[in-house]
């Protein structure tokens, strides 16, 4: 083999040794030194992706860790709302639940007051019944031409004391002419309305 050397060490241009075109392992050599660069510019293609990440990661730590501490103390205070969320829907349960008690109460209310009237109604139509029966003895006990023996009149006639229409049963006077009288009135001895005049007869 032979090497060409530069004539002066200043100089750029230097020969490299030259291979000998008849070596078997240079196809070989050639192969793996190729599979190795592009082994090399993949895996610096992935390393210097990788490699900025990991400084922005770095250099953003401080900032993440400020955002991690936020975040908790956020969660922090949406628990505890959460939780006096949860205590107004519980007592909005509750009331909602007395709600109906009183609602229930209400109706039994209700029902007992339609009872009552209904006792009342009863209570007042009897009173009423009674007060008709009253009217009713009482237009019959005061109705002229019906009288006992105590001053009340039968049928027109009269029996102890009184007038009757000009006629005389008993002891009594004829009152008016021609036996024109008033009606008898009261209880006991009955007396004649309108202007008295003596008859022709004086009774014992």
């Amino acid at each position: 083999m032979t090497l060409n050397q530069p004539t002066s060490p200043n100089s750029q241009n230097f020969q490299h040794p030259q291979e000998d075109p008849s070596d078997p392992q240079k196809p070989s050599r050639e192969a793996v030194s190729a599979f190795t660069a592009s082994l090399h510019s993949l895996g610096a293609n992935y390393t210097s992706d990788l490699v900025d990440r990991a400084k922005n990661l770095h250099g953003n730590s401080e900032a993440l860790r400020a955002q991690e501490e936020q975040l908790a103390r956020t969660t922090a205070d949406l628990h505890k709302q959460n939780n006096e969320w949860g205590k107004v829907a519980d007592d909005a349960r509750n009331g909602l639940k007395e709600i109906g008690d009183v609602q229930n109460w209400a109706e039994m209310i209700e029902r007992d007051l339609l009872v009552v009237e209904e006792v009342l109604g009863v209570v007042e139509e009897e009173d009423f019944e009674r007060e008709r029966e009253r009217e009713r003895q009482g237009n019959i006990s005061e109705s002229d031409g019906e009288m006992d023996i105590d001053g009340q009149a039968v049928n027109g006639s009269q029996n102890g004391n009184g007038v009757l229409n000009g006629g005389l049963d008993g002891n009594g006077k004829i009152g008016g002419e021609d036996g024109e009288d008033g009606k008898a009135m009261g209880k006991g001895k009955a007396k004649a309305k309108g202007t008295e005049k003596k008859g022709w007869f004086s009774w014992w």
